[in-house]
């Protein structure tokens, strides 16, 4: 039997949903909240948090979000095309089930909302545990602990390779001017500059 074309297919759509909310939030919500993210994580260093402020753009995480939808189309495909025994497949689903769990561990760790948690208990959740159920369900040989292994090398791998590319385009296309939210604004009045 193969698995039905909703839970291998199905897998790029929910990855979709998910991941528009994160595009939607996640550098506005990072440059909002590294205060408190420094105080609550001191054993971070601070070039870190610097470099996190300086390179996540809204216009990088869009970036690196569709290039990772690049390798998640490609493990859907595979897994259409196998039924749901591809090893691909099925690390791709284990890694984006898992990714679902640590979205609730960090909103728990922070006591507030993160980037990706809306959509983790209606759509991560659900769909990741109901693929993986018709995996089983089609003797797809679907194997959590090596499927596991390979999201813990597929996911990591993927997301610096996703970032770095994003970094590389974006500097290739020139530099975006963000507004300074420190900077005053300046008016004239009067024949001199006024600062408010």
């Amino acid at each position: 039997m193969r698995a039905r074309a909703a839970a291998t297919w199905g897998l790029f759509a929910a990855w979709s949903l998910h991941e528009a909310e994160e595009a939607a939030v996640m550098a506005d919500w990072l440059r909002r909240n590294l205060p408190r993210l420094r105080e609550r994580l001191p054993s971070v260093p601070e070039e870190t948090w610097d470099r996190l402020e300086r390179d996540m753009t809204p216009e990088r995480v869009r970036t690196a979000i569709g290039l990772m939808g690049l390798v998640m189309a490609a493990a859907a495909v595979d897994g259409g095309r196998t039924g749901g025994r591809s090893r691909l497949y099925q690390a791709a689903l284990a890694g984006y089930g898992w990714h679902g769990v640590i979205h609730l561990g960090q909103t728990l760790a922070l006591r507030g909302y993160t980037p990706g948690v809306a959509t983790t208990p209606v759509v991560v959740l659900p769909f990741s545990l109901w693929a993986w159920r018709e995996l089983t369900r089609s003797g797809a040989d679907a194997r959590l602990g090596r499927a596991t292994a390979g999201a813990a090398l597929l996911f990591p791998a993927g997301l610096v390779a996703a970032h770095g590319v994003a970094a590389a385009v974006l500097r290739r296309r020139g530099p975006t001017v963000r507004p300074s939210r420190s900077r005053p604004r300046v008016r004239q009045g009067r024949g001199a500059a006024v600062q408010r």
